[in-house]
């Protein structure tokens, strides 16, 4: 009730900008995953309504200093954030974000990417990815919501932690670069994240038994000092030409 509530008082207020408030920009965080979809749907809100987007991009946890957690802790402000839910709801426990402003987006999977032209590991049985994992001379990981699952459940729950020491590595945001450039051997972070990099070829998602599938949500920064556009946004975001464009972007829309 109180999120209907919070949407019902602000929807019926201006969900275009006025060209004063339009020519301030829409301070948006986001995390990795959205990244693509945003790229593309962010210009779109600026042609729709005027209203100019800053887009400030940052992992969605972790111990980094552009994580969104931490800028948000250090004061910055930001109208929209969007990140992994578990973040999501914490930022709002703290006050760092509008209590039923939440709106969830997208569901996103993990995936394994190798470099172009490179074997692909047998991972379709929980058996054959530990057995890749066990092969492979290096992985990546990044340092959010998916790299996180790994190091700190997945690793431990395979049997496998003691042995990915030293040959699994986390990087701070692009791992598929990684993969590409040939640092690592293989890769895993969420689809949309590893679909945009060339280079890199997607050996599939991992078994259903140990998938992790994050949610990402949006919410207003408690901080915003234009919530009816912040709002206006989230709306635009769940449309339905919106989660065409997250589709294409390999997210399932929530």
């Amino acid at each position: 009730m109180l999120q209907r509530r919070l949407f019902l008082g602000l929807g019926l207020a201006v969900l275009m900008p006025t060209a004063s408030r339009a020519a301030v920009p829409l301070k948006v965080m986001t995390s990795g995953a959205f990244t693509a979809p945003f790229e593309t749907l962010g210009p779109r809100f600026t042609a729709e309504t005027g209203h100019a987007i800053e887009t400030i991009r940052g992992p969605s946890m972790g111990a980094a200093p552009d994580a969104i957690p931490n800028r948000l802790a250090r004061g910055e402000a930001a109208d929209l954030v969007i990140l992994a839910r578990g973040s999501l709801d914490g930022l709002v426990r703290s006050g760092l974000v509008r209590p039923g402003s939440e709106r969830d987006l997208v569901h996103s999977a993990i995936a394994m990417a190798v470099r172009a032209g490179a074997p692909h590991p047998r991972i379709g049985t929980v058996e054959e990815f530990r057995q890749a994992l066990l092969n492979a001379q290096s992985i990546g990981y990044s340092s959010s919501a998916s790299g996180v699952y790994l190091s700190t459940e997945l690793f431990a729950r395979l049997g496998i932690a003691e042995q990915m020491q030293g040959k699994a590595r986390q990087f701070p945001r692009w791992v598929g670069r990684e993969v590409a450039s040939g640092v690592v051997e293989i890769g895993f972070q969420q689809v949309s994240e590893l679909l945009p990099i060339p280079g890199i070829e997607i050996v599939g998602p991992l078994p259903a038994p140990i998938q992790r599938v994050t949610t990402f949500s949006a919410g207003i920064g408690a901080r915003s000092e234009q919530p009816e556009a912040a709002l206006a946004l989230i709306r635009f975001l769940t449309s339905p030409p919106a989660q065409a464009v997250a589709r294409a972007a390999g997210l399932d829309p929530a």
